[in-house]
């Protein structure tokens, strides 16, 4: 228990400098790299559809306990290492390549640590470490900016060297990783190839087909993640063409005031976790969606609607992903819960090959505000869709704490 609750601690300490740095890569690429607005916008679309990558690699470790340690730190590894590079590879698409390689496996290993927090820890103990680490993981995030944004300013190119220590010191937390102590079974026979490109999609099929509740959660959340997503193309044109907003402005907005609401957040989420089953704790995190949208509209008429609407959206955000990440040990109670957290992850990546796409044809047609408004909707409708599920469990559900 104790050496995976340090691994899990350390893991999120040491990556915080890291996060900080990579949530400054669109501002580096636009500015120092002068990269074209095709390229800022594949960068916004790479991270979501690289899910669908993201769910081979959490396939290795299915009903495998004795590969989960082994799959993190190997994954951890593969995505750091080619921004050690960056002092001597000024390639733009090379950097594009190691944003999508990073995210695919930041993705992939969840359902392992999932899998560690859930055969280790307490369910208590578990939501609220997940949700403690988490927010100091955040609010690294939106601080750390600022630090780094004035070494950036006073040292033309410092990220190039910036990079390769943040990982350095990200990989340090290998060490904690190494003394989880796991069972160990035979080693299974290999997958054909074949076999391996469809065994997400049949995990996908036997655990939605065979478990009607987590069914309807998938499509609850769907209906949250699309309705937050439809929305990621008409940002920045809602931004500069409405409210012409200054860098600064952003920066104040999308990295101080949402990492503050997620930190502040992140306790009371454990708590209420604790205490709803998971329909009625996803209603309350949908319904705090459908206001940040309707918030943005007010920033129109008034600059601090737009700061209350990001520290709500990352107040909303925190609930989001305890929900979401630790759905899948809620759903598989006493069973390995990776095929769970696959299907997750399998669902981000399908949403981000149509969503985003679905948002700039509504843009281009309807313009921004319906665009806005359309999001707030789905935001609702998810709210309402959660609420009708918690109705119809039962108690003895392992939705339920």
């Amino acid at each position: 228990m104790r050496q995976t609750r340090a691994a899990y601690v350390w893991t999120r300490v040491l990556d915080t400098p890291f996060w900080g740095l990579f949530n400054l890569l669109p501002f580096i690429l636009y500015k120092d790299l002068h990269a074209s607005p095709f390229e800022i916008g594949l960068l916004v679309t790479i991270k979501p559809v690289v899910s669908i990558f993201s769910s081979y690699w959490s396939s290795t470790f299915h009903n495998k306990p004795e590969r989960l340690v082994g799959s993190i730190i190997w994954a951890r590894w593969i995505a750091y290492l080619p921004f050690f590079l960056y002092p001597f590879i000024h390639n733009i698409w090379f950097i594009l390549a190691s944003f999508g390689l990073f995210m695919s496996l930041q993705v992939g290993m969840m359902p392992a640590w999932m899998e560690l927090l859930k055969k280790h820890l307490p369910l208590q103990n578990r939501e609220k470490i997940f949700s403690y680490t988490q927010a100091f993981g955040y609010l690294g995030g939106g601080l750390l900016p600022f630090l780094f944004g004035w070494v950036l300013d006073e040292w033309l190119g410092a990220w190039r060297w910036m990079f390769p220590l943040a990982a350095a010191l990200a990989l340090g937390a290998t060490f904690w990783q190494r003394k989880i102590h796991l069972e160990t079974r035979d080693t299974p026979q290999a997958q054909l190839p074949d076999e391996f490109l469809l065994h997400p999609w049949k995990n996908a099929w036997n655990v939605l087909t065979q478990h009607p509740l987590f069914l309807k959660f998938q499509i609850g959340f769907t209906l949250l993640g699309s309705g937050l997503m439809v929305m990621q193309t008409t940002l920045p044109i809602f931004f500069v063409d409405e409210l012409h907003l200054s860098y600064t402005e952003l920066g104040i907005a999308m990295a101080l005031c949402k990492g503050l609401g997620f930190a502040c957040s992140s306790p009371l989420w454990a708590r209420l976790m604790q205490q709803l089953d998971i329909f009625r704790f996803m209603a309350w995190v949908a319904l705090l969606a459908t206001a940040f949208p309707l918030l943005l509209l007010l920033a129109k008429w008034q600059m601090a609607w737009l700061f209350g609407a990001f520290f709500l959206y990352g107040f909303m955000q925190a609930g989001s992903e305890l929900g979401w990440n630790l759905s899948g040990p809620r759903f598989a109670e006493r069973h390995d819960s990776t095929p769970f957290s696959s299907v997750n992850i399998l669902a981000v990546g399908v949403r981000g090959l149509f969503i985003p796409s679905l948002g700039a044809l509504l843009l281009s047609h309807y313009g921004s505000l319906f665009t806005i408004i359309l999001s707030s909707c789905l935001c609702l409708f998810s709210a309402l869709r959660m609420r009708t599920y918690a109705l119809h469990i039962q108690p003895s559900k392992g939705v339920v704490n």
